[in-house]
């Protein structure tokens, strides 16, 4: 049965008026780009951005200007249009000793790869790729996931969604056997290895790379560099979109209840996994007849917005909307309409290596700092 409570936290409408915080946030120009899906920076690197263009390339600003070359081109290698293309892309922790980095795209005929590369200075050597992991996604419709971000633990963690489909048809999101509707979490160096500390190693018929089931399409997640703590926005079905979170530590493993829940709701009678569902930490309500589709964020940690530190920041793809909770005691408080839109699709937002925070428009090819005012 449905949830009578109404949700505690993050049900945001158009009409903000009482609930809009004078922050003084505002979007400041980066740069325009062609169709970009992801924004970030390697690790202790304060003069450079890289920037994720659907296409298949990846371009470089340093010190605020854009370079004509860009760092990656594998245009030939990627299928690109809706969902799919080069989604996102992530730096070893290691960088400027291994000079390794890793990117997730839809390749021809719709398959996900999640291949590394060598790069050094402003130029990747194309001939230093590497697969990762090689995923069948050509049967499946969308839901693609397409976010890479390493962990506190050093390891590479992978966001794939269930496969599309109205309801999970394909039944990936509670089946611990199959890759597609979780968080994977690998050790990428040399032959990619499963790490011991896997919660889901030695469980009969699990994959030894989940690390969270129970997800739809967890386009964007990432981890809170104070904490350790992982949060995931994952994209609901056409009732609940939800942020979902998982503490540094935790012992238990975590099933977020795709397809039985959506949001707090249970939706269907999908038989469940073996772990309970864990309720999301904030949730909002589809807009009617409207497109919707939550993008996860991260909790701000840089320098420059005292009154946001500590806040988590998430959007909403179509209308471009932004809020930020607080979490206390596990639970999302203070949630607040944050005064910045993003136009014409916010595709994902992302950090440098201070720390700032950064917002990405696919349709409109514009890179936004959010700053202060």
């Amino acid at each position: 049965m449905a949830v009578t409570e109404p949700p505690a936290v993050g049900a945001p409408s158009d009409d903000a008026t009482a609930q809009t915080a004078a922050t003084g946030l505002k979007r400041r120009r980066v740069g325009t780009f062609s169709n970009p899906t992801y924004v970030t920076a390697p690790p202790g690197d304060r003069t450079r951005l890289f920037v994720v263009e659907q296409g298949g390339t990846i371009r470089v600003v340093q010190r605020g200007h854009k370079r004509a070359r860009p760092y990656l081109d594998i245009r030939d290698r990627v299928q690109s249009g809706g969902e799919q293309g080069l989604l996102s892309m992530a730096f070893a922790p290691k960088y400027r000793k291994n000079h390794r980095f890793y990117v997730y795209y839809t390749q021809h005929g719709g398959d996900i790869r999640v291949v590394e590369f060598k790069g050094r200075r402003n130029r990747a050597r194309k001939a230093s790729a590497r697969t990762i992991l090689a995923q069948d996604h050509s049967t499946y419709g969308n839901h693609n996931g397409g976010q890479l971000q390493f962990g506190p633990d050093g390891r590479l963690y992978i966001g794939l969604g269930d496969g599309g489909g109205g309801g999970d048809p394909f039944g990936s999101g509670q089946n611990l056997g199959s890759k597609l509707g979780k968080i994977l979490r690998i050790n990428p160096r040399g032959k990619p290895r499963i790490p011991r500390s896997n919660p889901f190693r030695g469980r009969s018929g699990a994959n030894p790379a989940v690390y969270s089931y129970g997800l739809r399409n967890p386009w964007r997640f990432s981890f809170d560099r104070t904490t350790g703590d992982l949060y995931i926005g994952d994209v609901g079905g056409g009732r609940w979109e939800e942020i979902d979170r998982r503490p540094r530590g935790s012992a238990s493993p975590s099933n977020f209840g795709w397809s039985a829940y959506e949001g707090r709701e249970h939706v269907r009678d999908t038989p469940l996994g073996p772990d309970p569902p864990t309720p999301p930490i904030a949730f909002y309500p589809h807009r009617k007849g409207a497109c919707t589709a939550v993008v996860g964020g991260y909790v701000y940690r840089g320098p420059s917005l005292p009154g946001a530190r500590g806040r988590y920041f998430y959007g909403d793809l179509c209308s471009g909307l932004v809020w930020s909770v607080r979490i206390a005691g596990g639970k999302a408080t203070a949630w607040r309409r944050e005064p910045v839109v993003v136009p014409q699709l916010l595709a994902s937002f992302g950090e440098d290596a201070a720390g700032e925070l950064y917002a990405v428009s696919l349709a409109g090819g514009t890179v936004y700092r959010i700053a202060g005012g």
